[in-house]
């Protein structure tokens, strides 16, 4: 194929902009394959694996081999409240855990309420930060934005729009607020 060949794409490395999973993909492998993750796809997706019940109640923190390689037994944290009921479905990971692998590499589960490299692990929280409400804005700014958009005909793109306004005011307030100290 000749260079002025329209079927043949060029040759480019790829620069600029990457995904994170790329760039932290060997740190990620590096760290798992120290607690015994051969696939950090476990770790990275567990709420899919397992599914987000069971997720917000444990989190997987080893995967320990037997000296012939056959059966490995995954250790999950959880904490106290959670552990009966994670227990009765134990099979039911077990078999979740397995398909994520692709075969039988998980034959036994146990389940800790505090980390086996000590006590900081134990502590952490498995379900995110409720996010807190937002608070109603001013009156003031209701009522610019609603004057800002009056020209607008269209009701759905005034309706945006003035949300947006809303929004961009709101922003503006906060942050001359902060500059004066209140």
């Amino acid at each position: 194929m000749s260079k002025s060949d329209p079927q043949k794409t060029p040759d480019r490395r790829m620069r600029g902009f990457e995904a994170a999973g790329g760039l932290l993909r060997n740190r990620i492998r590096a760290a798992g394959e120290a607690r015994g993750f051969a696939v950090s796809r476990l770790l990275t997706h567990w709420a899919e694996v397992v599914g987000p019940e069971t997720a917000a109640q444990c989190r997987p923190v080893k995967i320990g081999y037997t000296k012939g390689g056959f059966g490995a037994t995954l250790t999950l944290l959880t904490t106290g409240a959670a552990a009966p009921m994670l227990q009765m479905q134990l099979p039911q990971i077990r078999d979740k855990v397995n398909a994520c692998y692709g075969y039988n590499a998980i034959s036994r589960i146990s389940l800790t309420q505090t980390a086996p490299t000590g006590f900081a692990d134990g502590q952490a929280q498995f379900a995110p930060k409720p996010k807190p409400e937002p608070k109603a804005p001013d009156l003031r700014i209701i009522e610019e934005a609603k004057a800002r958009v009056a020209e607008c005909s269209d009701a759905g793109l005034k309706s945006a729009l003035e949300e947006l306004a809303r929004n961009v005011l709101s922003k503006s307030a906060e942050r001359a607020g902060q500059k004066k100290g209140r």
